[in-house]
């Protein structure tokens, strides 16, 4: 089971929780929500090793022993807001270790007893008692620490039963109230005593002295009186001496203003030390004449503030005045001269605060959400022990002269100007702040980059969040005591040096335009430990690896790492995270780009030189260029010249050392006898003046076919290459098979250059002859041979004139 202290802190945030599912929520075994679900009755499927059980916000309106007898267990019971109109203690008599009991806001009106033994907090507030509920059995529960009442009346007896119990809060909820026995209050024993009237009740100054005679802290809600001031309760001159009451506040107060001078006056004389009024409305009179009335009062009060009390703090938050002749004047000087050290006068529209007359011993200002402007405290030297002062969501327009009014506040540490007007344009005149000036708040103003010519020298934390900075100016402002600087939600596009801020620990510059902060920022500030640079909207590009990068080696110091770092641009990669954003090294390196191009480029070109080079590239490109040439020029020649009719058998290529075998074998067989062959040789038919190449391209289209006596002297040759190449176009580009092969002698490969692919192409795929060693066979060689040439050759017009 778990420990009766545990179980008390749970409640702690258990009765301000709500949930809203209907079936129970079990957070464990030991927790069970039941609330707002709609139930009439506790239900009995309760887990029986509940210890936390919330009903709350149903329509429960009776409670039985058959309902809980199973849960022994139960310490915590939430029962508030249902429709329960009588409370019968003896339903939890086997809960006997109950501890937390809230009844508040129901119906209940009456009420029968039993001592819960182990009870720390009983609520039956906000009930329809007439009488409080007090019975004699809760003088038995001496673990009770709180206790919430609610009643229309109040008697000495009430309180009987339990004076003897150290109470740590009693609330009482006085709705409809009608009686109150004076000092019924005082025999309760309780350190915070918290008291709720409904508007417009009596006896709400009797019970706030009696109030005040029997708790340390007292908190009164509804302190309304509509009656004149003459009619007010006096506190009686005993009261000083049995006020126990340190810190009293007061909630939702509306009192005409003499009503109000009264009960301060009486606070002051008391051993009050925390006085703390909200949603104050003060009334005042109507005629000039009844203020006079009360001037008296008025004297005898700045005389008394002005003079040694118990009060040390005072706060007034949400003041509205609703007096129609009032010389404000008075109420400033008042406040001006108070003998205290703190205080607060908050969303008062108050249009001004006057200087104290006296060094003044206020160590704690605290003017926010008012209507002040720059005219406040100037040349006011009365302020020097002067700590904290807060002016946020005012009227501030110049920060000189809010610099000036520091400026003899010699003991100024903390000064907060957030949320004004202010603007610095960088006047010749310089600002002259306070020396001690530690900590400075100007965020939410409409500062821009002129604001670093006017900070003072010895600030340690400086926030200039949502204002108008685009660029921290190098040289400038020289603050080398600064240790946090907030530059959140401005305008910057990167991320500022550290030149004039040599202490900077913690900067903030979220919510900027920056795009690609620098990388280099922890070299420029050495003694950063945490930089929030998140919720900018980062480009993520090949410029932002470098920041990335300085994450890894950081150690930690990117606060908001990696949820806050998300790429904005390109449109691609929106929403990706800074840690899943990568590129290559080779597509942020424009140096080893380039590099990398640069070899592919130069491997790339040796290999189409290694190419070129070892397929003969360049003489295949000669070779196709005089082709080219040969035909245009042809093409251009007279008419005449054309000769397009074939004039040979053949062409004969041959390597010059086999010229004898060409000339004492081959011509002689196939130009000897009937229907001679006629052979183009180019020792007799080539045509003096034109180029070697020339002619070889016209023997070949002047000839049927083209024979190509092969053997290794061939390889050999130059020109028999060029005559092979030209005859093996010819075969392309006409689509003829003109070309006879002779292998006079074998050829090895490795004899055959690479540049002869086409000749070891046409030995692979076409049918060549071999000249025979045997005399037997040759017969049969030169008949095949001719008859491959054989062809009629059209008659010359010479012959036929």
């Amino acid at each position: 089971m778990r420990s009766p202290t545990n179980i008390y802190v749970f409640t702690c945030a258990f009765t301000i929780t709500l949930w809203n599912n209907i079936q129970p929520t079990v957070e464990d075994e030991f927790i069970a929500n039941y609330s707002s679900s709609l139930l009439t009755n506790v239900p009995k499927s309760t887990p029986v090793h509940t210890q936390v059980l919330d009903l709350s916000h149903n329509r429960i309106s009776g409670l039985s022993i058959s309902e809980f007898i199973h849960l022994s267990d139960l310490q915590v019971l939430n029962l508030s807001h249902n429709l329960i109109t009588v409370l019968d203690f003896s339903v939890f008599i086997f809960n006997e270790y109950l501890e937390y009991l809230d009844l508040s806001h129901n119906n209940i009106s009456k009420v029968s007893c039993l001592t819960l033994a182990y009870l720390r907090h009983l609520d039956l507030s906000f009930n329809k008692f007439t009488a409080l509920p007090i019975c004699q059995e809760f003088g038995n529960m001496f673990h009770l620490e709180y206790l919430g009442l609610s009643a229309t009346m109040i008697r000495m007896s009430d309180f009987r039963y339990i004076k003897h119990l150290q109470l740590h809060t009693v609330f009482l909820n006085l709705g409809n109230f009608s009686l109150y026995e004076p000092q019924s209050l005082t025999v309760l024993t309780t350190r915070n005593l918290h008291i709720v009237f409904a508007a417009n009740q009596n006896f709400i100054f009797s019970l706030l002295y009696d109030g005040m005679s029997s708790s340390e802290n007292l908190k009164i809600v509804n302190l309304r009186y509509t009656l004149s001031y003459k009619d007010f309760p006096s506190p009686p001159l005993m009261l000083l001496k049995k006020i126990k009451t340190t810190t009293l506040t007061l909630d939702v107060v509306d009192l005409q203003w003499a009503v109000i001078l009264q009960i301060f006056v009486l606070i002051w004389y008391s051993p009050v030390e925390h006085l703390t009024v909200r949603n104050l409305t003060f009334r005042g009179p109507l005629e000039e004449s009844t203020e006079y009335a009360f001037l008296p009062l008025l004297s005898s009060v700045e005389q008394l503030i002005s003079s040694d009390g118990s009060m040390k703090a005072l706060t007034l938050e949400h003041v509205r005045n609703k007096v129609y002749y009032f010389n404000q004047e008075i109420l400033y000087r008042q406040f001006s001269e108070m003998n205290i050290a703190n205080l607060t006068i908050a969303d008062a529209y108050m249009p001004h605060m006057l200087c104290p007359n006296r060094t003044s011993s206020f160590q704690y200002l605290n003017f926010s959400h008012n209507a002040l402007t720059d005219e406040l405290f100037q040349n006011c030297g009365t302020l020097t022990d002067l700590k904290l002062l807060i002016l946020q969501k005012n009227k501030f327009e110049s920060l000189r002269k809010v610099s000036f009014m520091t400026s003899r506040m010699k003991s100024l540490r903390h000064l907060d100007m957030s949320s004004n007007l202010l603007r610095h344009d960088g006047a010749a005149a310089q600002c002259q702040w306070a020396e001690s000036l530690a900590e400075l708040d100007l965020s939410s103003n409409q500062l821009a980059d002129a604001v670093f010519e006017c900070l003072p020298v010895n600030v340690r934390k400086l926030s200039l969040r949502n204002n108008r900075i685009g660029n921290v100016p190098r040289g400038v402002a020289e603050l080398r005591s600064l240790q946090e600087l907030n530059l959140a939600s401005n305008r910057l596009a990167d991320l500022p040096g550290c030149s004039g801020f040599a202490s900077l620990q913690f900067l903030n510059v979220e919510m900027n335009s920056i795009l690609t902060p620098s990388a280099d920022f922890f070299q420029s500030c050495p003694r950063v430990r945490e930089l929030q640079a998140g919720h900018n909207p980062f480009k993520c590009s090949c410029e932002l690896q470098a920041f990335i990068r300085l994450e890894r080696r950081s150690g930690g110091k990117l606060f908001g790492w990696p949820a806050a770092y998300v790429c904005e641009y390109p449109e691609g990669s929106r929403g990706t995270e800074l840690k899943d954003f990568h590129l290559s090294p080779l597509a942020c390196n424009t140096t080893l780009l380039l590099v990398t191009a640069l070899l592919l480029t130069l491997l790339l070109v040796a290999a189409v030189a290694f190419l070129c080079i070892y397929l003969d590239v360049p003489w295949y490109v000669r070779m196709t260029w005089q082709w080219t040439q040969t035909k245009r020029r042809a093409r251009h020649d007279a008419p005449g010249d054309q000769g397009a009719a074939l004039q040979f058998h053949a062409f004969v290529s041959y390597s010059e050392r086999d010229s004898p075998w060409v000339k004492n074998e081959l011509i002689p067989n196939l130009e000897k006898g009937e229907g001679c062959v006629q052979l183009c040789q180019h020792e007799r038919n080539f045509i003096p003046g034109k180029s070697i190449v020339e002619n070889i391209i016209n023997c070949i289209e002047k000839s049927y076919k083209s024979i190509f006596v092969l053997s290794p002297n061939f390889v050999q040759s130059e020109w028999c290459h060029y005559e092979l190449y030209f005859a093996h176009h010819k075969l392309f580009s006409e689509n003829s098979d003109s070309l006879i092969l002779i292998l006079l002698e074998p050829i090895p490969p490795y004899l055959i250059p690479a540049r002869y692919h086409k000749l070891k192409a046409l030995m692979a795929k076409r049918t060549y002859v071999e000249w025979p060693k045997e005399r037997s066979k040759r017969a049969l060689f030169w008949a095949n041979l001719r008859a491959a040439i054989s062809i009629n050759l059209p008659i010359p017009s010479e012959a036929n004139e």
